[in-house]
């Protein structure tokens, strides 16, 4: 009797190791990202690596040109003086090959002190990229790992940004969550998901319309703009410039809207908003 009872609790036993295990494993696998985020981080893991120590020639440029022209206010990393801190500037973020950094160098800011620089669309270029090279810099020295916990951060209510997708952010005017955002948080990882929700990369999608003094009207991707001259494709293929001063000028942003956004929304709309955006799988 004694035998059988200290059989069945060795089974018992083995059983219930058995039964543990398998738990741990499912909760392993549940716990990983689907492929596609995992491919994904793997990509973002090697480019900000990549970015972050290999500067490229247009880097090691402008960051020349950035402490012969802007490092008396911004210093010589970007991180602030006179001037504001550019590593963490939203601007910075939001712009793409100088598109957004151009007008304030060309133009400055004579209400808060920043006299217009003479630069060419080469020079700009060059600072743009070094300005990214130093956020890539900071981002890899924080040390987040693109793989952070879910958990910590949604905070938002789903339901709520729903309303504001729909409503007030007119989100849904230009995004659709059965088409260009269909299953986008199996595509992202949370962080990455966040990221690209306030600051959008990727090519320059900007058109432009230009009407010469005889009314004509020409219209194709912006391939350059500056304070001098406008260029673009027309829509037989041919490359068109010519001098501002000579023509009238309208630029078509797609990313227009949503930079005025940003800057009207709340903490709660951002984490609503992102909430919502988790939900679709």
């Amino acid at each position: 009797m004694n035998v059988m009872t200290k059989r069945t609790s060795a089974s018992a036993a083995i059983w219930g190791a058995l039964a543990f295990a398998l738990a741990v494993v499912m909760i392993g696998l549940m716990a990983r990202p689907s492929s596609a985020q995992e491919k994904h981080l793997q990509e973002t893991k090697r480019r900000r690596k990549s970015s972050a120590t290999k500067p490229s020639p247009a880097v090691q440029r402008g960051k020349k040109a950035f402490e012969g022209n802007c490092a008396f206010c911004h210093g010589e990393d970007a991180t602030g003086g006179r001037g504001p801190d550019l590593v963490r500037s939203a601007l910075v973020a939001h712009d793409n090959g100088g598109d957004q950094i151009g007008p304030v160098i060309l133009n400055g800011r004579p209400k808060k002190g920043m006299p217009p620089l003479h630069m060419s669309d080469t020079q700009i270029k060059d600072i743009a990229a070094f300005l990214h090279f130093r956020q890539a810099q900071s981002l890899a020295s924080a040390h987040l790992p693109a793989n952070y916990a879910l958990k910590w951060m949604l905070t938002g209510n789903a339901a709520a940004g729903k309303a504001f997708f729909n409503g007030a952010g007119k989100c849904k005017d230009c995004h659709s969550p059965t088409g260009d955002l269909a299953h986008v948080a199996t595509k992202y990882p949370p962080l990455d998901l966040e990221t690209k929700m306030l600051y959008p990369r990727g090519a320059d999608h900007r058109t432009v319309t230009v009407t010469l003094p005889s009314g004509k009207t020409l219209e194709g991707p912006l391939d350059h703009l500056d304070e001098f001259t406008v260029a673009l494709h027309d829509s037989a293929g041919w490359y068109r410039s010519f001098p501002r001063s000579q023509v009238k000028v309208k630029v078509h942003d797609p990313l227009a809207a949503h930079r005025q956004l940003l800057d009207k929304l709340t903490q709660a709309d951002v984490h609503n908003l992102f909430a919502y955006l988790e939900t679709l799988k």
